[in-house]
């Protein structure tokens, strides 16, 4: 017999359980007990008990599995001191590859005494919405040096880097619109488009040919249009054909957003990021989209581009209108850190001289390092999930910290241990890595947990 709920729209089926809940909550009034037995029965627990919901039993499965192959943990790994070339784990210091401080801008003198000079003033929260009462100087001056830097009309920062693409995404578009974005685009843009309620569609990673044939065939269905690619691949370390991608998004007068987290201080001659790579006008690009956790030493993200672009997102986006501004003295620390980089444009040549000769050390090696192009991130790709988890942890008691990618955030035969390099990394760290980790996989990686 067919389901009648089958054939309502979403709308109609709730109404439909709500008359159908009532009529049982009725039926028990008068006889509480009864009811909370009935109820208990219908109601399973995976529906209202925590350790019963199904993604906890899959992170218990998984710790299960990780027991079983003898693998202990590589997660949530306790660091102390401000992480650089080097960090410190159970009281040893080791080579560290697993930070984000591109140009080793986090920890900088300048920048402490500027922050610490800030919290003076400013002590260490906005404590209001930016909309009512959290404004502060540190935060407009910020927003001119971004869009400066990107040499457009204006910009604003959020308090989050994953929040600022999700709050980005779902203000701009809706129903009657299209976000269409690399295949492997970062989670965050994924989260805005869901919740925008915008259709999604996929293009090969980097192919700007096949984007133009899915534009071709699917721009006169929607309003606003909007592509979303990365300025450089967080999980592979390469970079699209800027170029390419602004020419399509002008052939179908459609929006082009760059997201530049793993970019910014790393490419371009003074570290300006993608439009200074392939020597483009950022403004023809309409959204320019950052976070201030890499390279820029401290945390938030932002979004820089058209004065009407900023303002909607201004009087708009629920993750700024609704939630605290960035702390003042945080927004003072980035300031001058853009400053710094601008100013010792040499940490950028060291950092792309370092991922130049990480990258061709490791295939000197025989290690595959995929699509990476020899900036600040590459991968040595181990093709399983648990070798990778087993030979992190062998590189650890050789005093190298670096942080396996395991599936689901990557595919099973391209499970990877992911190296960030750094300004401050010299040619003994990388030279040594490179090839302990040759002689761990040539040597046949441990099999127990150490």
């Amino acid at each position: 017999m067919t389901n009648p709920l089958v054939s309502l729209d979403k709308a109609a089926k709730q109404r439909a359980l709500s008359k159908i809940l009532k009529k049982r909550r009725g039926k028990f009034e008068g006889n509480s007990d009864v009811t909370a037995r009935r109820l208990e029965e219908e109601v399973p627990e995976t529906f209202y008990h925590f350790d019963k919901f199904a993604e906890y039993q899959q992170i218990k499965m998984h710790k299960a599995a990780a027991d079983h192959f003898l693998v202990n943990s590589p997660f949530f790994q306790v660091h102390d001191g401000c992480a650089r070339d080097t960090t410190w784990i159970d009281g040893k210091e080791v080579i560290n590859f697993g930070t984000y401080n591109y140009l080793d801008l986090n920890g900088n003198p300048e920048i402490n005494a500027a922050v610490s000079n800030a919290i003076e003033r400013y002590g260490v929260s906005a404590s209001a919405s930016r909309l009512v009462a959290g404004e502060r100087m540190p935060h407009q001056s910020l927003e001119q040096a971004l869009a400066k830097l990107y040499n457009v009309d204006a910009a604003l920062t959020f308090v989050g880097g994953h929040s600022t693409n999700v709050n980005t995404i779902a203000t701009l578009l809706g129903g009657k619109d299209l976000v269409i974005h690399d295949q492997l685009i970062h989670n965050s843009i994924k989260q805005g488009v869901l919740l925008s309620g915008a259709t999604r569609q996929i293009f090969p990673h980097n192919d700007w040919k096949e984007l133009d044939g899915l534009l071709s065939r699917s721009r006169h269905r929607f309003e606003k249009v909007l592509i979303c690619i990365e300025g450089l691949y967080s999980m592979d370390g390469d970079i699209p054909d800027l170029k390419r991608f602004v020419e399509i998004s002008r052939k179908y007068n459609v929006l082009l957003m760059v997201d530049e987290a793993h970019s910014l201080g790393v490419l371009g001659d003074t570290g300006k990021g993608l439009a200074e790579h392939f020597g483009i006008d950022p403004r023809e690009v309409d959204i320019w989209m950052g976070t201030m956790s890499k390279t820029l030493g401290s945390c938030g993200g932002y979004i820089a581009g058209s004065r009407a672009l900023i303002e909607i997102l201004q009087y708009s986006a629920p993750g700024f209108v609704y939630s605290v501004g960035m702390p003042p003295a945080l927004a003072v620390g980035v300031e001058k850190a853009i400053e710094l980089m601008l100013r010792e444009p040499e940490r950028v040549s060291r950092l792309k001289s370092n991922g130049q000769y990480f990258l061709s050390l490791a295939k000197e090696h025989g290690l595959e390092t995929g699509r990476a192009q020899g900036f600040n991130v590459i991968p040595v790709v181990t093709g399983n999930s648990l070798h990778a988890v087993r030979l992190s942890h062998a590189l650890l008691k050789e005093g190298i910290a670096v942080s396996p990618i395991v599936h689901p955030a990557v595919e099973e035969n391209q499970a990877r241990l992911r190296f960030f390099i750094t300004s401050s990394h010299n040619e003994n760290q990388l030279r040594y890595t490179v090839e302990t980790v040759a002689k761990l996989i040539k040597e046949g990686i441990p099999q127990q947990a150490l």
